[in-house]
């Protein structure tokens, strides 16, 4: 009975750990659901306010809402392209660590930019210009180059892919129609025999294959029909046995 009762709790100990840890597990996937969209959103937001002071305003806050918007543009898509990438070539994991290093110094730049926006010196902000655009073409135009190895890397496996794809199904194209040529064969052989011995039909009257009980019948056909087409000797009549026309027929004796 207490071995019962040992086995129980350990079986409701196991349920509740089983259970608190499915809870936390839930817990965090929602965190981190929430945190994603949050992420997202805020996102949304602030590319949204930096479209428009790059459009409503002038001088150098727009420069600088163009410069962040162009950086925050570039880095997202190449970090989109590597981290869908990935899950299908492995050797893009070297390419993510190569982004991860550049996004420190595009995040770097990101908050210089930021910071600038709301620096009232306007004059000093102007004089950095050309270093900042500098930098922000730089850090653009690695992460534009490694997107575009990547998608031309994917790109190239999936010509090659289709290139064997292609002449796999040719060949299976041609085996298909490959079907007439032993047909062909196949009568050619029943038809054409390579020897045929002397005194065998080739075929029946029905233009078939003869068989070898209808040769055998056809051979003894052919031994009977030759010896009733040839001459028989002419043998003399017996006497005895000639009849004349007014000769009675002898009758046959009869009992009464």
């Amino acid at each position: 009975m207490e071995a019962v009762i040992t086995i129980l709790a350990l079986l409701f100990v196991a349920f509740v750990a089983l259970g608190a840890y499915v809870t936390v597990k839930a817990v965090r996937a929602a965190k981190r659901g929430v945190e994603r969209t949050v992420t997202q959103a805020r996102r949304t937001v602030e590319d949204t306010t930096l479209r428009a002071k790059s459009y409503g305003q002038g001088g150098v806050a727009a420069e600088l809402a163009q410069l962040r918007l162009k950086l925050r543009t570039s880095m997202r898509a190449t970090q989109d392209a590597l981290h869908a990438g990935v899950a299908e070539d492995a050797s893009l994991s070297e390419s993510i660590a190569l982004f991860e290093r550049l996004s420190a110094h595009g995040h770097e730049l990101d908050d210089e930019l930021k910071r600038l926006e709301r620096e009232p010196d306007k004059s000093t902000v102007a004089s950095r210009l050309p270093d900042l655009r500098e930098r922000t073409e730089r850090i653009t135009h690695s992460a534009e180059s490694l997107r575009w190895a990547a998608r031309d890397r994917a790109q190239r496996f999936a010509n090659d892919d289709l290139d064997m794809l292609s002449s796999q199904i040719d060949m299976e194209a041609g085996a298909l129609r490959h079907w007439s040529e032993p047909a062909a064969d196949a009568a050619s052989g029943q038809t054409s025999p390579e020897r045929t011995e002397p005194g065998k039909s080739w075929s029946t009257a029905d233009g078939g294959t003869a068989r070898p009980g209808a040769e055998t019948a056809a051979e003894a056909g052919a031994a009977d029909g030759g010896a009733a087409q040839q001459p028989q000797a002419i043998t003399a009549r017996d006497p005895h046995q000639q009849t004349y026309p007014w000769e009675k027929t002898t009758r046959p004796e009869t009992t009464n």
